[in-house]
């Protein structure tokens, strides 16, 4: 079972103004996301404090931040360096 991902505006404009280097490697991470958010490359947890949200690892220093909209849907809320999980 995967899940269909929708994204945020606020994760549009973020991803936009990466380099298309770290595009790629984004996209990568996200084909994953909506095959298995469990999938250790991922490095996904809850989002301490939040009400369900949850932060993948693209690298060591960026990050997307989501969340289950229904059963089989995954709402990309943004995504940014590390420092963004303080937005949240």
């Amino acid at each position: 079972m995967g899940y269909q991902l929708t994204f945020t505006s606020k994760f549009k404009k973020h991803y936009k103004q990466f380099p298309l280097s770290l595009q790629k490697k984004v996209n990568s991470k996200l084909k994953y996301l909506s095959e298995n958010p469990a999938h250790p490359s991922l490095r996904t947890k809850r989002i301490k404090g939040s009400k369900g949200l949850w932060e993948s690892s693209v690298n060591m220093d960026v990050r997307i931040i989501w969340k289950y909209e229904e059963s089989s849907i995954i709402l990309t809320v943004d995504i940014g360096h590390h420092v963004v999980l303080e937005k949240y």
